[in-house]
């Protein structure tokens, strides 16, 4: 993946090939924990005004192919000129449920919902998109179970038609808590190479695995000394994490250590952990990376053996050692983010977006 072979775009509704190689210029493009990801490119205007068929915002799919295989897939939803330049934005295939609304309620009867799985309310959100007319981008969602409910009798999940409910925000919601599932977009050809597979890969209890086969390190494939973040805002050395229950009998863990500093809190809500002793582990992992001053959020990398372009993925946990005059860091952390540039100056770059590992459990939720 060191350069785009070619750049396409296609007809969202017809599916018709619209460009075969657009030469779009100073590409960045990546995928995103949660989101939908971008893609921002310049273009000369003149080959817009010769053949304005090639990029319509809001209805052309745009396409990053390399070395055969398509690497990134989305919306082309923003085009400006100013001068001699032509600037187009994109954005990954959840983006289109920011511009719809359930205006059916409960997703066209889907729902309302009971102690029913997360995983199952977002497929459902994406089938009502699609099962309205002109509205099928034919975009796939994992099959992926989850132990993460929503609703109960007394107050089942619902969405009513009349506070016009954005389907974004209802995915975004059901991804946003502690013990949730995960999401990204991916892009692929399908298996005869001719039409692309376009999909909303869910993760439970996450995305993602931990890698020994690749790493981030100074001196080796990250070429820009990243910024060291010493922070108190989310800093804590105590972390209170509640559980399934009401009010006293909620289920309760706290880790806490004295380290010298002045006593900092941070409440965790993981509402569908039954099992105190997950609660206790959740909460010791919540504490181990909160007590931790000088987290590194961004890396920039090239493209080297120690971890080739395309050989990781969102929600990956990659051993990351960073040395530099400021800091000595070494440990695991998850990629919530990338963004590819083949162009830039120097050879192609990656700017990789991270967390530390240990806010992120890959055993299951009782």
């Amino acid at each position: 993946m060191t350069a785009p072979d070619r750049v396409l775009t296609q007809h969202a509704l017809t599916g018709e090939w619209q460009s075969l190689a657009l030469p779009l210029g100073d590409i960045e493009y990546g995928d995103e924990l949660n989101g939908p990801g971008s893609l921002t490119g310049k273009l000369e205007p003149h080959l817009i005004a010769q053949n304005p068929t090639l990029i319509d915002p809001g209805t052309t799919l745009i396409y990053v192919e390399s070395a055969g295989q398509l690497r990134w897939g989305g919306l082309v939803w923003d085009v400006r000129t100013q001068d001699s330049t032509l600037t187009l934005e994109a954005a990954g295939w959840s983006s289109y449920l920011q511009r719809r609304h359930d205006i059916d309620g409960n997703y066209g009867g889907r729902g309302p919902y009971t102690y029913t799985d997360r995983c199952k309310v977002i497929r459902d959100i994406w089938a009502y998109a699609q099962s309205v007319t002109d509205g099928n981008l034919g975009v796939v969602v994992d099959s992926t179970t989850s132990t993460s409910t929503v609703g109960t009798p007394a107050d089942p999940l619902k969405s009513l038609w009349w506070e016009l409910p954005v389907l974004g925000d209802a995915v975004d919601d059901l991804v946003s808590g502690d013990a949730t599932p995960d999401y990204t977009c991916t892009t692929t050809w399908n298996s005869a190479k001719t039409a692309p597979v376009r999909r909303i890969r869910l993760g439970w209890p996450r995305l993602g695995a931990r890698r020994t086969d690749i790493s981030f390190a100074s001196g080796q494939n990250i070429i820009e000394p990243p910024e060291i973040e010493l922070a108190a805002d989310e800093y804590a050395q105590v972390v209170i994490a509640n559980g399934a229950g009401d009010g006293s009998a909620k289920r309760r863990a706290i880790s806490a250590v004295r380290n010298g500093r002045i006593r900092l809190e941070h409440a965790l809500d993981l509402p569908d952990i039954k099992g105190t002793d997950i609660l206790g582990t959740r909460a010791a992992a919540e504490r181990a990376w909160r007590q931790t001053l000088g987290s590194i959020s961004e890396i920039t990398i090239r493209n080297t053996s120690a971890a080739p372009f395309g050989s990781w993925q969102v929600g990956d946990d990659v051993y990351t050692r960073v040395h530099n005059s400021w800091t000595s860091y070494t440990g695991w952390c998850r990629i919530t983010g990338w963004t590819v540039k083949p162009h830039a100056t120097g050879g192609p770059q990656a700017v990789i977006s991270l967390k530390p590992a240990a806010s992120f459990q890959y055993g299951g939720v009782a």
